[in-house]
């Protein structure tokens, strides 16, 4: 057995059983006991399984994801449950050596405090919080579609293009889906919306083109009337999985892009279109990936830009937003949208419109999802219609991006 598993499951048995001194102090029935060690072994035994049976190469999807789901879940409900034990185990402590210290002599002096109710009723309610909202999250959440609407306005969009209507969705990471009727369900949805023309904003896949073959009849459905684009992410390369020779890799990007024409998208890979509506028109651009760190710096904006004019209204797709950050907002062009993904709002977070907007992962990103504005020009960060990794969602829903284009001062 890998020695990472080893370390991570005697952690987990140790907050299991640590866990379980106060469930037992509040359930008494000896059923009730046994099934807590069943769940939570049952959990643990299911992981060991799917890593031992795990074929590298496949990526991290399917049962394997939803058994480390489920996994994380329980891991999730004994650390909570675990530090405010904790807590109270150190207040017991204290509270016995104060009394030994103090020379009591009364009988329950010599003997540690006993675990309260109401300390392990409160901290199995904060527990079940994360716990829950983790099971919930791949049991409804991952397919909670929200369509979010902006309307963007600005000084130099051409007359035309007033009211010009655009849907944006990005990181469908097809290789993850498990249900077919509610990704039908959300194509559906971003056929209704009637934009006029379809953004993808790349990861179309986990790692292989053939995880996005049993969808793309239900993606080739999508319509709009000046038609559907789309640009490649960081996971579309096929970086993070084995290949058995470099040949093969390139097929497999090959096939993708082959896929994606088969699907309907211009794929746009450090090059230009134009939209053109009554004689005026726009310019779209779309690079290859660029991340910061780690991540592909493939996308060549000077190349994407050759042959559009400073003067063009300009729409720019570009998968991470960090490439926006450090590169887009500094270029002597004026991109006025910039439309990426990418980062998922890590799938999990807590938002409620006009009060509060967070996610673990704005300690990674600065710009992690929604519209932001620097420098006169704006970026919109799609939360992704897909998941990856975690099997769910919670609090940060899959996203359908609708944004309108207005022209300032035209009524």
């Amino acid at each position: 057995m890998p020695r990472f598993l080893i370390i991570l499951s005697i952690v987990y048995i140790v907050l299991a059983i640590y866990g379980f001194q106060g469930f037992k102090t509040l359930f008494k029935s000896t059923w009730i006991q046994i099934l807590y060690g069943v769940l939570f072994l049952a959990a643990l035994l299911n992981f060991i399984i799917r890593v031992l049976n795990y074929t590298p190469g496949d990526g991290v999807r399917g049962q394997i994801a939803t058994a480390g789901g489920i996994f994380f879940s329980f891991l999730m409900l004994g650390l909570v449950l675990g530090i405010i034990l904790l807590l109270e185990d150190v207040v017991r402590l204290f509270v016995f050596g104060y009394n030994k210290i103090a020379g009591l002599t009364e009988p329950q002096a010599k003997f540690f405090p006993s675990r309260r109710k109401f300390i392990s009723a409160i901290g199995l309610g904060i527990a079940a919080l994360p716990f829950g909202a983790l099971l919930y999250g791949m049991y409804r959440g991952k397919y909670n579609y929200k369509v979010l609407t902006y309307v963007m306005e600005f000084d130099d969009l051409p007359d035309a293009f007033d009211g010009y209507q655009i849907t944006q969705i990005s990181d469908v990471h097809s290789g993850s889906f498990d249900n077919r009727n509610k990704v039908a369900y959300g194509i559906d949805l971003i056929n209704k919306q009637q934009s006029d023309v379809i953004l993808f904003t790349g990861d179309m896949v986990n790692d292989k083109a053939v995880e996005m073959e049993p969808w793309a009849d239900l993606f080739s459905t999508l319509e709009a009337k000046d038609g559907k684009y789309s640009i490649l992410g960081n996971h579309d390369y096929g970086d993070y999985t084995e290949w058995p020779s470099d040949e093969a890799k390139a097929q497999n990007l090959q096939d993708l892009k082959d896929l994606q024409k088969e699907m309907g998208f211009d794929l746009l890979l450090d090059t230009h279109r134009y939209l053109e509506k009554d004689g005026q028109r726009i310019a779209l651009l779309g690079v290859e990936n660029w991340g910061r760190g780690g991540f592909k710096k493939a996308g060549d904006l000077e190349k994407a830009k050759a042959g559009v004019s400073k003067d063009d209204f300009k729409i720019l797709m570009s998968h991470d937003p960090s490439h926006w950050e450090d590169v887009v907002i500094h270029d002597d062009y004026h991109f006025h949208l910039t439309l990426s993904g990418h980062t998922h709002g890590m799938q999990f977070g807590v938002e409620i419109p006009g009060w509060v907007k967070w996610s673990p992962v704005k300690w990674r990103y600065k710009y992690w999802a929604g519209v932001y504005e620097e420098l006169n020009q704006f970026i919109n960060v799609n939360r992704g219609f897909g998941f990856i990794g975690y099997p769910g969602r919670v609090g940060i829903w899959p996203e359908i991006t609708v944004i309108t284009l207005k022209k300032k001062g035209l009524t």
